[in-house]
């Protein structure tokens, strides 16, 4: 049985992968009135005269919600807030499992942004933060910075951010195996969607001196009119050489690829192609741009893909809750470029010299370790800030 049907199986078995369990004993009528009416109108009062106190008085200083439209769910694409429900009861089990956060799924069933960010802001106050997630690009950037505006607790997006803070954490490490620079270094990024556009501009803020973005309509260029107004501006920040043409153009000479794009578009050729001892990150889930082995065959010096059953993985899990336990610790009403610069550098330093190696350049997604020197890192980058 392959991990597909087990998994299903499982699903069945379990029928949610989460639950709510009580805080508060409620054995006796005494319980009751102190859980409950009369008792609890004390505590309202206390927050109505001062709301900060919701978070001492209530669940919500470590509760995060996390939200979906179903439209760019996995690399299944747009099926749905109820087919989404799964992926999304499993981040909240991960939020528990790895820092102790409680998570709830909310799966919304629209797509217009007005109302998608008219719903989450009302629903707020309930809230310690708002990771979305699996919302499809350039919908995604619009919808985060309203939010941002709007809510004074942390807004997150996972799918970009997350996903950028854990490559930089491996770039980083990768770069110190091949022994060069991240500013004299050149990086493509193939798909120029919500996970490859923070990708890049995270790279950026890390000091990458050269990026050049790939997406279906070729190399993007400064001072071409894409119908993407995020293209747009991804163009003008990245390509300082004006490259132009296809990934394969691209890849030549490169000492990076990554790729968040589609299934086998790399081919040994291309990797042949690049610079002596190439890093190569194909993050295509659940099939990769190209295989490691096929990677590694034509030459790449390391490689990080996002499968569990295979070295350097490049995971989300190893960041975002950390991420939010500092930041809900912290009580921050966002989250800052420099908690994000501070997680991804908390990751990177987990590999000690003595064990960074070619295929050990990120921390086992299970190491302990990894939440809660993230969160700390965060926490301290926050408390620095308030």
């Amino acid at each position: 049985m392959d991990v597909y049907e087990k998994s299903l199986e499982k699903h069945y078995e379990w029928a949610g992968k989460y639950e709510i369990t009580l805080r508060a004993p409620l054995n006796s009528l005494d319980d009751l009135a102190l859980c409950y009416t009369p008792g609890v109108s004390r505590a309202c009062l206390e927050i109505a005269a001062d709301k900060s106190k919701s978070f001492a008085l209530t669940r919500r200083h470590n509760t995060v919600a996390v939200v979906t439209d179903g439209t760019a769910v996995l690399g299944l694409g747009d099926i749905g807030p109820e087919a989404a429900l799964p992926v999304m009861e499993g981040k909240c089990a991960l939020f528990k499992a790895f820092a102790g956060i409680d998570a709830t799924p909310i799966c919304l069933d629209t797509k217009d942004p007005d109302e998608i960010v008219k719903i989450v802001t009302a629903l707020s106050k309930t809230y310690g933060g708002i990771n979305l997630e699996d919302i499809s690009a350039p919908r995604c950037f619009d919808i985060e910075r309203r939010l941002i505006e709007s809510c004074d607790i942390p807004v997150f997006h996972d799918d970009q951010h997350g996903t950028a803070l854990v490559a930089g954490a491996a770039l980083l490490n990768a770069l110190r195996v091949v022994k060069k620079d991240i500013g004299s270094a050149r990086i493509v990024i193939n798909g120029a969607g919500s996970a490859g556009i923070a990708i890049a501009k995270f790279f950026l803020a890390l000091g990458a001196g050269d990026v050049v973005c790939v997406d279906k309509c070729g190399v993007l260029v400064r001072g071409e009119n894409y119908t993407n107004p995020a293209h747009n501006e991804i163009a003008q920040m990245t390509n300082k050489s004006g490259i132009r043409g296809t990934l394969a153009d691209a890849m030549k000479g490169a000492d990076v690829f990554l790729g968040v794009s589609a299934p086998k578009i790399v081919s040994k050729d291309m990797i042949k192609a690049m610079a002596k001892n190439p890093i190569v990150f194909p993050l295509a889930n659940p099939v990769p741009e190209i295989t490691r082995a096929d990677a590694i065959e034509a030459g790449a010096a390391v490689v990080g893909t996002g499968a569990s059953n295979q070295p350097n993985q490049i995971n989300n899990v190893l960041i975002f809750p950390g991420l939010f336990r500092g930041a809900l610790d912290a009580r921050a009403r966002n989250i800052t470029a420099e908690m994000q610069r501070a997680a991804a550098t908390a990751l990177s330093n987990l590999v000690s010299d003595d064990e960074l190696k070619a295929d050990y350049i990120l921390p086992n997604p299970l190491d302990k370790r990894v939440a809660k020197a993230v969160a700390e890192a965060v926490y301290q980058a926050a408390k620095k800030q308030l």
